[in-house]
């Protein structure tokens, strides 16, 4: 949640998320909604880590592990 809500002070959750995802040592994160996607995509261009992390749709991930393929329209890419 908090889509409407504006943080105040201390640090970005989004930011320190992708601190988090970034220790692991994952290449990818998985995330569940679109908002989520967009907060973890806009903290890794903050961060500058393009190409070292980046994240996917849980759905699009189970889908595939289905062996389901398919190509999402650009406007909905994750």
């Amino acid at each position: 949640g908090r889509l409407f809500m504006e943080e105040t002070g201390g640090q970005r959750i989004n930011r320190v998320r992708v601190r988090q995802a970034e220790a692991t040592g994952a290449a990818q994160a998985a995330v569940a909604c679109p908002f989520c996607a967009t907060m973890f995509q806009e903290g890794i261009s903050s961060q500058e880590l393009q190409g070292a992390l980046g994240s996917a749709d849980i759905a699009v991930l189970v889908a595939r592990s289905m062996g389901l393929d398919f190509e999402l329209p650009a406007a909905a890419s994750v």
